[in-house]
């Protein structure tokens, strides 16, 4: 069987603490550093597999670093209909990327902050299962199920990209929801929880929060404080 990619993309964005991200740089089979993410990836002391952007925001001893390293770059006009991050996106999937992790995809720039949380739609479009994450956060976006590991201190949001989701069920989570409907707009699917009263040694499944959803676009939030 085909082996599955997991691709790691390393933007410019806000990263504290670099130890945090070390279990994704290890499931990646390609690393694509995005312009200014170079910075990022050489104080995690990563080798990626490709450099690129139009580099406008890049340090030139970082640019120099991995050039001289050998790694592939590619240049990128300033002038284009698309941001770094979407290339690099875009890169990752021709390369047969099933899974896509973002970091570096959040920061003070909102604009690029909710654009990259649009492109879990593209990547879902292509049948790629995409995340963005920082040390608060871990976002995705289903159009079907999506079952995730319980763990403590995490607050789970569920929030519709489309006009309406329909055909909502979870289980797993304090706040259950059945065949529920949320339209996009109001804040009711804001901070639910883990259900622990299902938690067994024994039984692996009920260490797992399940939702699910029929018709819709839903983002699936894991945030903590």
């Amino acid at each position: 069987m085909e082996k599955c990619l997991t691709g790691l993309i390393i933007c410019s964005g806000k990263i504290e603490d670099y130890v945090f991200y070390s279990k994704y740089i290890k499931e990646a089979d390609i690393v694509i550093c995005v312009d200014g993410g170079a910075s990022h990836a050489r104080k995690m002391e990563i080798k990626p597999h490709l450099l690129l952007g139009d580099f406008d925001s890049i340090k030139k001893e970082d640019y120099n670093y991995f050039s001289n390293m050998g790694i592939d770059i590619k240049k990128f006009p300033g002038e284009k209909d698309e941001t770094d991050t979407e290339l690099a996106v875009e890169y990752a999937m021709s390369m047969g990327c099933l899974k896509v992790t973002v970091i570096g995809g959040m920061g003070t720039r909102f604009d690029h902050t909710l654009a990259n949380v649009f492109l879990l739609k593209k990547m879902l479009e292509k049948g790629v299962e995409g995340w963005i994450v920082n040390e608060y956060n871990q976002i995705t976006l289903i159009n079907d199920s999506i079952n995730i590991k319980k763990e403590q201190g995490i607050k789970v949001s569920l929030l519709p990209l489309s006009d309406t989701v329909y055909g909502i069920n979870t289980s797993g989570l304090y706040y259950p929801l059945h065949n529920a409907k949320m339209e996009i707009g109001p804040t009711r699917g804001i901070s639910n929880e883990f259900d622990y009263a299902e938690v067994s040694c024994t039984s692996d499944a009920s260490n797992y929060a399940e939702i699910s959803i029929k018709v819709g676009l839903l983002l699936v939030i894991l945030a903590k404080d």
